[in-house]
């Protein structure tokens, strides 16, 4: 994500050296990048924000399921696909107001430097921990995972046995070099379309294969009936339900690449119909994967890598000229994350730990406490009055609930860690 504020400039179709590159600016200042980029298309547009939406969260899918029971569950997708809309909706709105063409400009513009260097941390937890998830979902897939001293073999050790390459170690190196470094080298989020169309495709060609898989098990009494409601039985089991809000939260966050996206669309106004079908689309498929209560993943790795690696350099080289213009600062900033992520990687042990931390923290203040704080902090007075109840409701909604998540989280450690008398 560009979280720099630059000046809008008006797009020609005729001339393609009029046209901006806004993902990286010539300076972390106003200036524009110009190349022979003609604009993005409405469809790579949502197939690239929907690859932005659907990434890690989906995994968890499964385990959400199980905690909230399918009615409450496909009902809290819904809820948090309409708030995302409304929390974007904010954004996009409001930067068109005060001529900001990036999230942290909407940011500077609204809470000065503090509020800019606030988002730029936040997208840094956020995609650093989602990143970190998608190579222990590789490890724990292809090389297999220990757990309560039982050993579940991956993909690799099931085909082949046991060997040094098949090792988790070896496949997170592998999969760093091979898979991870080549997709940090996109400088523009407009160069994945074609990769985002075929990721959204591969994740329907995977759920009509597991409705079917999952229907003729159905029939023949392999599966059993998925449980429609919670299951409460105390305030522990109550409180539990809360702990999903993170994972549910972090399922929907795209808000750090909006502004990106609008800024490379050949016609911006078309931005809110491409976020609504993004979302339209996200929502439809995780409602058909909690029904089967199976998960599929695919690659979009380079959308959290780009916005992340903008917002590092923002931090640590204000004033200095944009990524595009110092190859060697793209590399090693490049490099240094690579290997962040590989070592959070082989330290972190679950998935869903690193879910709970990004997404009460991170996450829920990128998708609904910094959008509803520009709407109550209204510099220009344009929030109506419904605005500031969405925005007030957000903010309540967003504190309580991962407040309690993070209660919950804490005293099921603790109780698990307490010595038995």
């Amino acid at each position: 994500m560009t979280i720099q504020d630059v000046s809008p400039i008006p797009r020609r179709c005729s001339s393609s050296d009029d046209v901006a590159a806004p993902l990286l600016p010539t300076t972390q200042g106003d200036e524009v990048a110009h190349d022979e980029f003609n604009g993005a298309s409405f469809s790579g547009a949502v197939f690239n924000l929907a690859t932005t939406i659907i990434g890690a969260g989906i995994m968890a899918l499964p385990a959400t399921m199980k905690i909230l029971g399918l009615v409450l569950g496909i009902t809290m997708i819904v809820v948090m696909a309409f708030l995302s809309d409304a929390s974007i909706e904010f954004l996009l709105r409001f930067s068109k107001v005060k001529k900001s063409r990036s999230y942290g400009g909407l940011m500077g513009d609204s809470f000065g430097k503090p509020g800019k260097v606030l988002l730029q941390v936040a997208v840094l937890v956020n995609n650093i921990g989602v990143l970190i998830v998608y190579m222990i979902i590789i490890g724990d897939v292809l090389a297999g995972k220990t757990e309560d001293g039982i050993h579940h073999y991956g993909v690799l050790e099931g085909w082949f046995g046991h060997h040094w390459w098949s090792g988790r170690l070896a496949i997170l190196i592998i999969t760093t070099l091979g898979v991870f470094a080549p997709l940090a080298c996109f400088k523009r989020i407009d160069s994945l379309r074609f990769t985002s169309a075929l990721s959204v495709a591969l994740a329907v060609v995977f759920l009509i294969i597991t409705a079917g898989i999952s229907i003729m098990k159905f029939i023949n009494g392999g599966v059993a009936m998925p449980r429609l409601l919670p299951d409460v039985s105390d305030l522990t089991s109550f409180l539990n339900l809360f702990t999903v809000v993170p994972v549910l939260v972090t399922a929907f966050i795209c808000h750090y690449n909006v502004h990106n996206i609008q800024n490379e669309l050949d016609d911006e106004t078309q931005i809110k119909p491409v976020v609504r079908s993004a979302l339209v689309l996200c929502s439809s498929v995780y409602i058909m994967i909690s029904i089967l209560l199976r998960a599929s993943s695919y690659a979009c790795v380079p959308y959290c890598i780009l916005p992340l690696r903008i917002n590092i350099d923002g931090l640590l080289f204000p004033s200095a000229p944009s990524l595009t213009s110092s190859n060697v600062r793209f590399g090693c900033l490049s490099a240094g994350l690579i290997s962040v992520i590989f070592l959070g990687a082989n330290c972190i042990p679950s998935i869903w730990d690193a879910f709970q931390f990004t997404g009460a923290t991170a996450a829920v203040c990128l998708g609904f406490i910094f959008p509803a704080s520009i709407i109550l902090k209204d510099l220009h007075g344009k929030a109506s009055s419904r605005d500031t109840i969405l925005a007030v409701f957000m903010v309540v909604l967003a504190v309580l609930a991962n407040a309690i998540a993070i209660y919950s989280d804490a005293y099921a450690l603790f109780k698990r860690n307490a010595p038995r008398e």
